[in-house]
């Protein structure tokens, strides 16, 4: 998949393409629908599929101090991205010069004269150009103007539980909003059910207090953190290497996962940090990983003591073992 960061990179012989366009944080299943239609149709015409994306997200822009934490960070969007089967991906830089563009402006721009767009994937409620007046009746306007087929697609699942109703948090349709409020609660299975994938996150392994080592559990503590963080709490996970090949034994290694501020030693950081299960030989320093979240073990406790916590983190970790299967 190609990656342009301006309409000058687009190459000259792309031709025309089916196009989509969305902040897809998280790449979830409801937007996994809407890629798959886009690569769908581009091959059955012969053309290029592409997704138009942003960065940051326009909630970063316009309202910085109540932006949502993304669930991703750009390096994974763009690879979960890539893994839907598209050409190529148009990373627009959002600014306030481009939510000034009225609607027409936009789709003139990079949809139409940028992306050479024959037909556009979108949902129902799209929402584009300045203070998101443009609609889906907007697009299938322009596009009669302009030349280009619009395909709406439908909702195409909700998280369901039994017994809730409709309206309860558990009846969401597949969305990034819902991703997150699941993840907030630390319900890494259900945020797994809307995004199709374990959850996960990424950092560097940074040296911390070497408390966990002293105590038989040696941890490795991430740093410049990029992807959602769940509640406090200790989960069953993998620690994946990506600087590793793929069929490297130690690429993807069972591990337990703890997340918050260690309340027996009056901790007030909130960490994140992970022991892979029964291994003490790792030198994982300044080494990027990847955090993947599968089930959620328990909440943070604060414990009388040294005996107390050690005898917790072994039903942990025989937890964890027996949930991964390692």
């Amino acid at each position: 998949m190609q990656v342009w960061q301006d309409l000058a990179q687009v190459p000259d012989d792309l031709g025309s393409s089916v196009v989509t366009i969305g902040n897809f944080d998280g790449v979830h299943r409801g937007h996994q629908a809407v890629l798959g239609r886009v690569v769908q149709l581009a091959r059955a015409d012969g053309r290029a599929a592409v997704a138009l994306t942003f960065d940051p997200h326009p909630a970063q822009v316009h309202r910085p101090e109540q932006a949502p934490e993304l669930l991703t960070g750009l390096d994974d969007r763009l690879e979960l991205l890539a893994a839907t089967g598209l050409d190529g991906v148009l990373l627009v830089r959002y600014t306030l010069d481009l939510a000034a563009l009225t609607p027409e402006e936009f789709v003139t721009r990079y949809l139409v004269e940028g992306l050479r767009a024959r037909t556009v994937v979108v949902g129902h409620d799209v929402r584009f150009g300045k203070d998101n007046s443009g609609t889906l009746a907007t697009m299938v306007e322009l596009g009669g103007r302009h030349g280009f087929e619009v395909v709406a697609v439908d909702d195409v699942g909700r998280l369901e539980r039994p017994g809730e109703g409709a309206g309860d948090r558990g009846s969401d349709r597949w969305s990034s909003s819902a991703a997150r409020a699941l993840l907030a609660e630390g319900d890494v299975e259900g945020a797994a059910a809307v995004l199709g994938r374990a959850h996960r996150v990424r950092g560097v392994v940074v040296h911390g207090d070497a408390r966990g080592r002293t105590l038989g559990f040696p941890t490795a503590n991430l740093g410049a953190i990029r992807g959602m963080v769940p509640a406090d709490g200790v989960y069953a996970g993998r620690l994946l290497r990506p600087s590793l090949p793929a069929d490297h034994p130690d690429a993807a290694l069972p591990a337990a996962v703890s997340v918050g501020t260690n309340p027996t030693f009056d901790g007030v950081e909130r960490r994140v940090e992970a022991y892979v299960l029964d291994r003490t030989d790792l030198d994982l320093y300044d080494e990027e990983v990847v955090l993947e979240l599968v089930a959620h073990l328990r909440p943070t406790l604060r414990f009388d003591g040294v005996d107390p916590l050690v005898a917790q983190m072994r039903q942990d970790v025989a937890r964890a073992r027996a949930i991964l299967g390692a």
